[in-house]
């Protein structure tokens, strides 16, 4: 009777990982430091700053910090095979869009960016939609 350790059998699982999830997960990762830079950077900006309403800069860094915290764990959630990562990594990806689009009505270097932050956002939900994710977050682990 042989033991093997938990390292012994997380090496095959990572072996079997299709792509997709792979780049689904990674996207998620992604933009969820995004946010949370973003975020942390907006609460430190309204500490040290002189905003308008202090506790409305402070409030909505915290609010975008804390957003990027679910997409983190969704990407975390995805690579260890957890269906209901997708979910929150999926609409994290929708809202890239609608972003997007008024980052481009905007004009200027904001374009650059939306065209990015649209591409990005149409690559993991054209990720995490591919039959071999589905199959994968379907098939029951033990």
């Amino acid at each position: 009777m042989t033991v093997q350790s938990p390292r012994a059998e997380s090496a095959p699982a990572a072996a079997t990982r299709p792509a997709p999830l792979v780049a689904g997960a990674v996207i998620a990762l992604v933009q969820g430091a995004a946010l949370a830079v973003w975020g942390g950077y907006d609460v430190i900006a309204g500490l040290t700053g002189s905003p308008h309403n202090r506790g409305l800069a402070e409030f909505g860094g915290v609010v975008i910090l804390l957003m990027g915290v679910l997409p983190l764990l969704a990407g975390r959630g995805l690579l260890r095979f957890k269906r209901w990562g997708r979910t929150p990594a999926l609409l994290t990806d929708s809202l890239c869009l609608p972003v997007a689009y008024y980052m481009w009505q905007t004009g200027g270097a904001m374009t650059v960016a939306a065209v990015l932050i649209a591409l990005l956002g149409l690559a993991g939900i054209a990720a995490l939609l591919h039959p071999k994710v589905t199959a994968v977050l379907e098939t029951p682990r033990t």
